[in-house]
């Protein structure tokens, strides 16, 4: 009776042990991919990337295209790439949108917003029809979550956002 009581006493142990393991694990990884977002860099090149501004997509080309322009292109590859990782990690159950949404500050939202009508163009041109689709499906599911919780009616990088949406799908054919 002794050593089965100690056989479960060890077994419930074992469990809150690898729960705890689990836990730590997660909030690791969270913390090292969400550090690209608030180190002093990464919001300079968040900056410079929103700072982008272009009439129409014949313009983006002429201005931001690779073959023109290849540090703003790595750049935004760069930011892009981070964001997918992220929706890749979301949608394969890893992180939740809590967490991502303050986690990134909404970087995310924005960045898909911004570029949403670029990244599609080139899909159509230079890149496969399903590229960044885990940073396109996060970033909409981060703006529904933003939109239950309020954010985007009452925060100013909503207001930036949706204006800068309204501009660009108004510009686009």
């Amino acid at each position: 009776m002794v050593a089965a009581t100690g056989v479960i006493v060890a077994a419930i142990f074992y469990m809150l042990n690898l729960r705890e393991t689990t836990r730590n694990r997660r909030i690791t990884l969270t913390t090292t991919l969400m550090e690209p977002f608030s180190t002093k860099e990464g919001l300079r090149d968040f900056v410079e990337l929103v700072s982008m501004q272009w009439s129409d997509l014949e313009d983006f080309k002429k201005r931001y295209d690779s073959r023109v322009n290849p540090e703003n292109y790595a750049l935004r590859q760069s930011m892009w790439i981070k964001c997918d990782k992220l929706g890749q990690l979301y949608n394969d159950g890893l992180l939740d949108l809590r967490t991502l949404d303050i986690g990134s500050g909404s970087v995310i939202q924005y960045m898909w917003t911004k570029f949403k009508p670029v990244i599609e163009m080139y899909r159509k041109t230079d890149f496969t029809p399903l590229a960044y689709r885990d940073f396109e499906s996060v970033a909409e599911k981060l703006l529904e979550y933003d939109q239950v919780k309020g954010d985007l009616e009452k925060g100013r990088l909503g207001r930036i956002m949706q204006e800068q949406a309204d501009a660009m799908h108004a510009k686009t054919p």
